[in-house]
């Protein structure tokens, strides 16, 4: 055999060699990760069983209600006097609608900006 032949028969079993070894540590971190998360899961409560699942309330299901909420004003400011700041106006908070009418959108609009509609003519 010449001595080019006994380099490359050697690197080829060097490399061999590191393939086989990251092998074996690719399968231990396999196996240790699967140990630690058996482990894990042994720690957790139990599932609870089915008389420990919620009911339903005796009146029965709880159902969605929609009504519409009309916002608060925004205070007045008389002429001359200093504007409110985001900081110094309150939560605006809301109340229910005498209105039963859904409001809309306009016709031919999404509602959103940049949906695509022709928007408001």
């Amino acid at each position: 055999m010449s001595t080019a032949s006994m380099q490359l028969a050697a690197a080829s079993g060097l490399m061999s060699l590191v393939l086989f070894l990251v092998a074996v540590a690719v399968l231990t971190m396999l196996a240790g990760s699967f140990w630690l998360g058996s482990r894990i899961k042994f720690r957790e409560p139990p599932r609870p069983r089915p008389e420990e699942q919620p009911h339903l309330p005796a009146e029965g299901p709880v159902h969605e209600i929609r009504e519409n909420r009309e916002s608060e004003e925004v205070p007045w400011i008389p002429k001359g006097e200093r504007p409110l700041t985001p900081y110094e106006l309150s939560n605006q908070q809301t109340r229910p609608s005498t209105s039963k009418d859904r409001p809309r959108w306009s016709k031919g609009s999404s509602g959103s900006f940049g949906g695509g509609g022709l928007g408001a003519h």
